[in-house]
């Protein structure tokens, strides 16, 4: 007798993502809380600062003179104009309002810059640790990511000299994360600068995720967009989630030479077409009015950093680099494998979550094995409180 062909259900492409492990953890963080459990969350990259009053004043007035209709899909000129020149003053870059796009959000602005790019059988070099999703994206697009390790006794960092080592004629872009998520390394800016004009030599493609560029700490503050002379092979992504507290306002940017941006701006039109008017007259506020908000909001995530670094050192075991950037820790909590059925990273964000109630996200979504993260983006009362569980939870190990 003969059989019937099993029916394919979905698409080759999205069988080869997965759904983002932050989003996953936050998730069933919430079925216990809505469960009734007292969470402690570290688990997502979100500020606890409220946006700043006079955007969300901004935002109120756009609504109330009716700017609630379509925008053209790379987003209002006021806002594309206001992006390159806020971003020329701070970090000398050099673009003009028609290399720019808005997006909903940086993820859209990084997914869509690598769909344009990266063509089936591509390679994107992507070191690690990285963030949750660059490696979806990137094998959504079809391309093979050719992972580059950094090592926590050289603090993550990232040379030009491993990146070389790992090009081939497959490579067409390489993405950069400085500060990165999840580790907090910032890249030695020599370095940065020697990776992007090998890349421009070679017609490589370097995709620099600026998300926490404003989140620098070691008072050297750099962006790959004032290295002129690579600008034809770079697209630079960029937020106003972290930088001004507004990860639910989903607004993100990217800035690149206008071929690129024109590409990218076809595809949009086919998916999410413009960001909501109202955001981006909100954004024109962010990123034109006054910016001690940055300002106040990174000396307050500089106190915290030293706050959960002093607090982590107090738990035997767990050793954990000093992040120059970002809003997370990175510990190493290795020590405790084969203790009481511990095997993994995985392992033990899981017991945290559902034994200690406190939320974090193993080193495995970052492509590490011996790490936990930790977002530090909260009080200092919830960061003493989630620490002296976690200490508690250790202790009985």
């Amino acid at each position: 007798m003969a059989t019937t062909p099993a029916i394919k259900q979905f698409s080759d492409r999205v069988n080869r993502i997965e759904i983002s492990a932050t989003m996953a953890v936050v998730a069933e963080a919430s079925k216990l809380k809505a469960a009734g459990a007292d969470m402690v969350e570290f688990g997502a990259g979100e500020p606890h600062f409220s946006t700043p009053q006079h955007i969300k004043d901004a935002a109120i007035a756009a609504i109330q003179q009716d700017f609630t209709k379509y925008t053209p899909v790379s987003g209002i000129p006021e806002l594309r104009s206001a992006i390159v020149k806020r971003h020329a003053a701070d970090f000398g870059s050099n673009y003009r309002p028609e290399e720019a796009i808005v997006s909903t959000g940086g993820k859209l602005a990084l997914f869509n810059a690598i769909q344009v790019l990266v063509d089936h059988g591509d390679e994107v070099i992507l070191p690690v640790p990285y963030w949750v999703s660059f490696k979806d994206i990137i094998e959504y697009a079809g391309g093979r990511c050719v992972y580059v390790e950094t090592s926590e006794e050289n603090g993550f960092q990232l040379t030009a000299e491993m990146i070389e080592q790992n090009v081939s004629p497959r490579t067409r872009a390489i993405i950069i994360n400085s500060p990165n998520n999840p580790s907090g390394a910032v890249l030695d800016p020599e370095e940065f600068t020697a990776i992007l004009m090998m890349a421009h030599k070679r017609g490589i493609y370097v995709i620099a995720d600026e998300c926490y560029v404003y989140l620098n700490y070691t008072g050297h503050s750099f962006s790959a967009a004032s290295v002129l002379q690579a600008r034809e092979h770079m697209v630079i992504v960029g937020s106003l989630s972290k930088t001004y507290a507004m990860t639910g306002w989903r607004l993100g940017y990217a800035l690149a030479p206008a071929p690129i941006i024109s590409t990218m701006s076809k595809l949009q039109s086919q998916n999410t077409s413009s960001t909501a008017h109202m955001i981006q007259k909100a954004a024109v506020a962010a990123v034109e009015g006054p910016q001690q908000c940055v300002a106040g909001m990174k000396a307050g995530y500089i106190q915290l950093r030293d706050q959960i670094l002093a607090e982590l050192a107090q738990i035997p075991g767990v050793t954990c680099v000093r992040p120059e950037g970002a809003f997370y820790v990175y510990p190493n909590i290795s020590s405790y494998f084969g203790r009481n059925g511990i095997r993994s990273a995985a392992d033990i964000a899981k017991r945290l979550l559902h034994e200690a109630h406190v939320v974090t996200v193993p080193g495995e979504a970052f492509g590490t094995q011996e790490h936990i993260r930790l977002s530090y983006a909260t009080s200092s009362a919830e960061i003493k409180r989630g620490l002296e569980r976690m200490k508690d939870w250790f202790a009985k190990l």
